[in-house]
C-alpha cells in the first residue's frame, strides 16, 4: 500500500519583489520576473562544481580581519569581492571546509563558506532590519505550532514533543504563543512577536544571515532559538523539525538513500549556521567588525 499523500508542514513563501518588466512585450502581467528571484537563482543555486585548483587553503590576517588564501591567491566572494571574516574560529573553520575538497570542489556543501559570501556580498542588499523580519515572518508557519488531529497517533506524538518545545518558549521568554490545527496561522500576540524582534536585533549582522539561514532550513523560529541558546543539540532540532515525516516513514517504510540523506543534509545546513551565528556574536569587536556598514 502506497503512503498518503500529507500537506501537513507545506508552507508556501512567496517572492514579493518589485517585477523586472521586459520591453516589447504586450502583456506585462504575463512577463512580470520577481527581481529577487533572479538574484536569488543567479546568486544560491550556482552551485557547478569546480575542479580543485589549489593545493592548500591558509589563513592570514590583515586590517584586524582573516581572508583565506588559496595557495598564495586571495580567495573573493562570487560578487568580486575580497574574502574576509571577522575572527579567527571562523577563518579556520572555512579554510577546513576548502582543504576538505578532494578533486572536486563541492560548494553546495560549503556552508560557512556560502554564509560569508552572502554577509559579505549582501546579494539582495537586506538591512538588519529585513533580516530580522524575514525571520519573523516564519513565525505565521511556524512548524511545531501546526498540529494534526488525524491520525490519533500523529496528534498524540506531535503534542508530546513539540509542545515541551513551546513551553521553554513561554517560559524563557514570556511569549504567548499557542499551537492550531488545519490552515489557521497559530496564536502569536504582537507582543510576543516584538520580544523575539527584540531578542534578534541583539545580534550581529553577519548573525542575522545565520539566524536566517538555518530557520529557512528547518522552517521553525522557535527550534532555532532552542538551539542557540543550548537547550536542543542540531541532531534533536532536526528530529523535532521533521517529526512528521519519521511518523510517516515509520508507518510506511523509508527510501533509506533518501531519508538519510536529507537527514544529513538538514543537519549540516543548521549545525554551519549555528556555529556561524555564535562565532559572529563572540565579543563586541567581532561584533563590530560583523556588520553590514563595515562592507
Amino acid at each position: 500500500m502506497a503512503a498518503p499523500l500529507s500537506l501537513a508542514g507545506v508552507r508556501l513563501r512567496i517572492l514579493i519583489s518589485q517585477p523586472l518588466r521586459f520591453s516589447g512585450l504586450t502583456n506585462q502581467s504575463q512577463c512580470s520576473v520577481p527581481l529577487q528571484a533572479i538574484f536569488k537563482r543567479h546568486y544560491y543555486l550556482n552551485v557547478r562544481e569546480l575542479k580543485r585548483f589549489y593545493k592548500n587553503a591558509t589563513i592570514a590576517t590583515a586590517d584586524g580581519w582573516y581572508e583565506i588564501n588559496l595557495d598564495k591567491r586571495k580567495l573573493r566572494t562570487p560578487g568580486g569581492n575580497l574574502f574576509r571574516v571577522p575572527n579567527e574560529a571562523l577563518a579556520l573553520a572555512v579554510a577546513t571546509e576548502w582543504n576538505a575538497q578532494e578533486k572536486l570542489v563541492k560548494r553546495h556543501s560549503m556552508h560557512l563558506t556560502q554564509l560569508c559570501n552572502t554577509a559579505i556580498d549582501n546579494p539582495l542588499r537586506k538591512t538588519r532590519e529585513d533580516l530580522t523580519e524575514s525571520v519573523i515572518s516564519f513565525l505565521d508557519t511556524e512548524t511545531i505550532c501546526y498540529r494534526l488531529e488525524e491520525p490519533p497517533e500523529l496528534q498524540a506524538l506531535q503534542t508530546a514533543e513539540w509542545e515541551p518545545i513551546l513551553d521553554w518558549a513561554r517560559d524563557r521568554y514570556g511569549v504567548t504563543i499557542e499551537s492550531t490545527y488545519g490552515i489557521a496561522p497559530p496564536l502569536i500576540t504582537d507582543e510576543s512577536r516584538n520580544i523575539i524582534r527584540r531578542h534578534l536585533m541583539a545580534y550581529s549582522d553577519w548573525a542575522l544571515f545565520g539566524y536566517q539561514y538555518s530557520v529557512d532550513a528547518i522552517k521553525s523560529v522557535l527550534l532555532v532559538m532552542a538551539v542557540m541558546d543550548r537547550h536542543l543539540n542540531v541532531e534533536r532540532a532536526v528530529e523535532l523539525a521533521t517529526l512528521e515525516q519519521i511518523f510517516q516513514s515509520r508507518r510506511w517504510g523509508t527510501v533509506e538513500w533518501h531519508h538519510g540523506v536529507d537527514k544529513y543534509a538538514l543537519q549540516s545546513r543548521l549545525a554551519a549556521s549555528t556555529l556561524f551565528v555564535h562565532w559572529c556574536s563572540e565579543n563586541t569587536s567581532v561584533r563590530q567588525k560583523a556588520s553590514i556598514a563595515s562592507q
